[in-house]
């Protein structure tokens, strides 16, 4: 007989079936959550398993874990929206795209430092909480701005494309840094050459700090994205 349309095993998303069972269990789902992320930052997401998750708990804490948590596509899903309820941040007094530029910027920040977390989103759907919560605000900006209809879904859409591109981009870069066990620096200085850029052209693109780099394109690239937009304009 085929499985109902609720089936937790069909839906496949912690957000989509029932909270775990009440237990005496001596964590909480959130001490779990907090852990997996404190090991995510600290190892990476290539060698994250429930296993090592385990192993950071304790034994005493081992049964605690899957009572909370069924598996790790679970855990992993609760971990990358705790990271962005980061981003759920309060939008000033400016006009839309400035209170646009706060939310997505706060977002990218917190992307930016749990790298992990954007090389999960996408294969991990975001209908978590806080997700949606920074979804629904800018939503709401830009509604309150006069975007209607299908145009205020594209203008939302179209800021979020850009937020996760760039994080992704990003987060590939440090992604590829890490993985070498070099600084930032020697790596440029060593890879800058190869790719026909030069090490300081490299470095400079890799640096938080410089003004050729992430944090710089990200906000000169959103600031681009939101003049283009119109409200009741977009064709």
């Amino acid at each position: 007989m085929a499985r109902e349309a609720n089936d937790k095993t069909v839906l496949g998303s912690v957000w989509l079936r029932a909270d775990p069972t009440a237990t005496r269990a001596p964590l909480s789902r959130d001490d779990i959550v907090r852990t997996a992320i404190k090991v995510l930052d600290r190892d990476g997401l290539d060698t994250f398993s429930m296993r090592r998750m385990a192993a950071e708990l304790g034994t005493a804490a081992t049964s605690a874990l899957y009572w909370r948590v069924a598996n790790k596509n679970d855990l992993l899903e609760l971990a990358v929206d705790e990271v962005l309820g980061e981003a759920l941040v309060p939008t000033g007094t400016g006009d839309w795209r400035d209170q646009v530029t706060v939310l997505a910027t706060a977002a990218y920040e917190a992307l930016w430092a749990h790298p992990w977390a954007t090389q999960l989103l996408a294969s991990h759907a975001g209908l978590g909480p806080n997700y949606q919560g920074l979804a629904e605000r800018i939503l709401n900006v830009l509604s309150s701005a006069g975007f209607k209809g299908v145009h205020l879904d594209a203008a939302v859409s179209a800021v979020f494309h850009y937020l996760i591109g760039a994080a992704v981009t990003d987060a590939a870069w440090t992604a590829t840094v890490r993985r070498s066990g070099l600084t930032e620096h020697e790596w440029a200085t060593a890879a800058g050459d190869q790719l026909g850029v030069g090490a300081a052209s490299l470095a400079a693109y890799l640096s938080r700090e410089n003004l050729a780099g992430p944090e710089a394109r990200f906000t000169s690239g959103l600031r681009a994205v939101l003049i283009g937009l119109r409200p009741r304009q977009l064709s």
